[in-house]
């Protein structure tokens, strides 16, 4: 296993350890029994949201053990350190019905939930049976949108910019294998 560095320096910035991996994988392990033991005799649709979700979904999903399927969705709303402003869906559900279907979503990090709440009332208004948000990392803080307050949250953090384990800057550093934080020295 990679071993996670004090600093590490991206885009002219020092970010710091923040979150280990052996923190990661434990709280991967709880939310996969939780929901395991949630949907137990369902057959649930997970949707991971690219590119942030991607390790933080396969590490989950290989811990699920519910007769499931996975599927990918791709929205953006950042643009470097800050909110473009709006949410975009660069890649939606092509081949997936989600008519009448349990869809738990995998992100990365809830902040504002601007991003979640535009795909939630989409998953809604396609029929979805059933919304769930699962997201590894959460930011109560800055939440505006209440209504996308994830129902599983691996670990809650302070309104601070982060980055690895799936998160980047500019799509740099998301092969971090632990979460660190912009250094405020």
């Amino acid at each position: 296993m990679a071993h996670s560095l004090p600093i590490v320096h991206e885009g002219g910035l020092d970010f710091e350890l923040y979150i280990s991996e052996a923190e990661l994988a434990a709280a991967v392990d709880s939310l996969a029994e939780q929901i395991n033991h949630d949907y137990e005799g369902r057959e649930p649709l997970f949707v991971c949201v690219l590119n942030g979700a991607f390790l933080f979904a396969a590490d989950l999903f290989r811990r699920i053990t519910l007769h499931s399927q996975m599927t990918f969705v791709r929205l953006c709303s950042y643009t470097g350190l800050g909110r473009s402003g709006e949410v975009r869906e660069m890649m939606g559900l092509t081949n997936e019905e989600v008519k009448d279907r349990d869809i738990i979503v995998l992100e990365d990090i809830v902040d504002t939930g601007y991003s979640m709440h535009y795909f939630i009332q989409n998953l809604q208004q396609s029929g979805a049976r059933s919304v769930a948000v699962c997201s590894c990392l959460f930011k109560p803080e800055a939440l505006l949108c209440p209504d996308a307050r994830p129902k599983y949250v691996g670990i809650e953090i302070r309104k601070r910019f982060i980055l690895g384990y799936g998160m980047d800057l500019d799509g740099f550093g998301r092969n971090l294998p632990a979460v660190y934080v912009l250094s405020e020295a």
